[in-house]
């Protein structure tokens, strides 16, 4: 294990290169210049401008600014944002609890509702239950997570309310009022945690059905059955056993679906993360910040790849000499 470990640390190395490659050229080839907000601050001389230019070492060729970056991010030196000369580091680690809490949540929630979902789908095959689940699930899957998000806060932040009944936070990561306890942060939690993992459950429920209807039809399942094991036993200790082994790729290769959806997510729920921050620092025009937070959800996506694949291997300990 040890070894197959070590292997895929070492592909991961020119994965992260070719990507600190691509995120320097893009940022700094889009239109635009981090001095921009300057150009119209008349309180903004030109040498004032020029001065901060030199200090940011935007004079400079672009190759020289990329291996300058290149040799700080090896000293874990990701710069200064922009706004605030606060270190990205810093800004980065402040909201990324936050975002891997929602990310952690959506994907607790995506799997226990649609593992025993797409089992007993298969399990009633072509029952009414079946298809519900299907004409659900196929809803679900078309939802783009941003609508999703505005209904719920609709429903619980507006509708709930005006019918008399609880409703629940629809925005922040605690309540300033609160103190941030366990079950504030929960409630607020809530929301979040649907919109981003309602499409993954759906996809996730028709992949665990149509697996385990793959499996339950081979020979071995029905010679567990003639032994005279108990249908229990048979569908948990053998057919979901199999079928587990796709869905823990499936898993891995859908964290960076929700990454992605947190910068949406996040940003309407104003929840305190990295998707939030990233938007934010787009606006702002905060390019090292931009390029900090799409290195840091790039190397987010590798490890937890990198997690899959040896969950993959314990499981089935024939990948761990491909």
């Amino acid at each position: 294990m040890g070894r197959f470990i070590l292997v895929r640390l070492l592909q991961m190395i020119p994965l992260i290169f070719g990507i600190t490659l691509l995120t320097f050229a893009i940022i700094n080839l889009v239109p635009g210049s981090p001095l921009a907000d300057l150009e119209f601050n008349p309180r903004a001389r030109p040498e004032d401008r020029e001065r901060i230019a030199e200090n940011l070492g935007l004079n400079e060729p672009m190759h020289e600014r990329y291996i300058t970056w290149v040799g700080n991010l090896v000293q874990g030196d990701l710069g200064l944002s922009l706004q605030n000369f606060v270190p990205v580091r810093d800004r980065i680690f402040a909201v990324m609890p936050n975002t891997l809490l929602l990310t952690l949540c959506s994907t607790i929630f995506a799997l226990v509702i649609s593992i025993p979902l797409g089992i007993y789908s298969a399990v009633r095959r072509n029952s009414i239950f079946d298809n519900f689940t299907t004409v659900g699930s196929m809803a679900a899957f078309a939802m783009p997570s941003f609508w999703l998000a505005f209904l719920l806060l609709l429903l619980f932040g507006v509708k709930i309310r005006e019918w008399g009944l609880p409703g629940l936070p629809t925005s922040g990561t605690y309540d300033l009022r609160g103190g941030g306890g366990f079950w504030d942060r929960a409630e607020h939690l809530i929301l979040p945690t649907i919109s981003l993992g309602l499409v993954q459950l759906a996809g996730w429920t028709r992949y665990i059905r149509g697996s385990m209807l793959e499996v339950i039809r081979l020979d071995y399942i029905r010679t567990a059955e003639s032994k005279g094991l108990r249908n229990r036993a048979v569908l948990f200790g053998h057919a979901f056993r199999n079928a587990l082994l796709p869905l823990v790729t499936l898993v891995g290769l859908s964290l960076p679906d929700l990454f992605g959806g947190a910068f949406v997510v996040e940003t309407i729920f104003a929840w305190n993360g990295m998707g939030r921050l990233a938007v934010d620092a787009a606006r702002q025009n905060d390019y090292t910040l931009v390029m900090g937070l799409t290195l840091m959800f790039a190397v987010l996506t590798l490890v937890s790849n990198l997690i899959a694949d040896v969950m993959y291997a314990v499981l089935d300990p024939r990948i761990r000499f491909g």
